[in-house]
């Protein structure tokens, strides 16, 4: 049974944020070692060696606690990625650009580190906020991509911006999505290239 979805309670000062961080550090280092769905908020707080109702009054759920970790690793990509975005001088390079560092990142991320895979996994396959949040970041930089792109007349404008974000975003779920990342690992040198470049001559206008 899925645990409801909800967020960690608000800080009330710096013993808070300080208590928190060590939860979300032990739930890491214990999600690492046993899985994220064989932990539960009983083994957290005897790892801790706080009460399981001492967690409670900072985290609702175990739930909560792997989007804390989650929606950390998550935004470090997205940040990553919009990076790489800016630093490109056009809308194709800025496209792959996004392709290339959206993976790059994601496999240094989730595979140096197999605990944040397994919780980001998990959050994608469950549909956690945090996971849908950094879905909708990817779908909005590649719509100011796009968008760019139309406006300078690199990209055709007769599709629909919406449908035309959406077929890109599904060519490159197999990379952005923790999920599925993990059995494409044998393609990640020449993918992202192959499928910008298959992307771009389609936008040709």
């Amino acid at each position: 049974m899925n645990e409801t979805t909800s967020s960690a309670l608000p800080s009330r000062g710096p013993t808070d944020h300080t208590v928190r961080d060590q939860i979300v550090a032990a739930a890491g280092e214990h999600f690492s070692r046993y899985g994220y769905e064989k932990t539960t908020v009983s083994d957290l707080a005897k790892t801790i060696g706080f009460s399981k109702a001492y967690i409670y009054k900072f985290f609702d759920s175990k739930q909560a606690i792997g989007e804390a970790i989650c929606s950390k690793c998550l935004n470090e990509i997205i940040a990553t990625v919009e990076e790489g975005v800016a630093g490109a001088s056009t809308p194709a390079d800025k496209l792959r650009r996004l392709f290339k560092t959206l993976t790059v990142t994601g496999v240094t991320l989730f595979f140096n580190d197999r605990k944040l895979h397994d919780i980001a996994a998990h959050a994608a396959g469950e549909g956690w906020p945090s996971a849908r949040a950094y879905a909708e970041c990817i779908r909005e930089i590649l719509a100011n991509v796009i968008r760019e792109g139309r406006e300078t007349g690199e990209f055709e404008r007769k599709t629909p911006l919406d449908e035309t974000v959406h077929a890109i975003y599904l060519v490159i779920q197999p990379y952005a999505n923790p999920l599925l990342l993990q059995h494409n690992l044998d393609l990640i040198e020449e993918a992202p290239a192959q499928l910008s470049n298959l992307v771009l001559r389609s936008l040709a206008p």
